[in-house]
């Protein structure tokens, strides 16, 4: 649930799977701090920590599409 949370969040702040901003919106620009901090490299990265108790569904965050979005001390 984690996982789609953060794609629906990524696409609706025009993020792409990597965390680089490719929007068109001032809008999307002006709230990006509620969800992301800005990294280096003009690069957004979520402010979230990722919690299980199943090793097995962190790596299946991290091979999946937007994997690359998350620092890897966010897991």
């Amino acid at each position: 649930i984690g996982a789609a949370f953060w794609q629906t969040i990524s696409g609706e702040h025009g993020l792409d799977s990597n965390g680089v901003y490719n929007g068109t919106s001032e809008l999307q620009l002006e709230r990006m701090s509620v969800y992301f901090n800005e990294a280096s490299g003009n690069k957004y990265v979520p402010r979230a920590v990722l919690v299980d108790l199943e090793p097995g569904t962190m790596d299946a965050v991290r091979a999946g599409p937007f994997g690359q979005l998350f620092r890897p001390d966010n897991f």
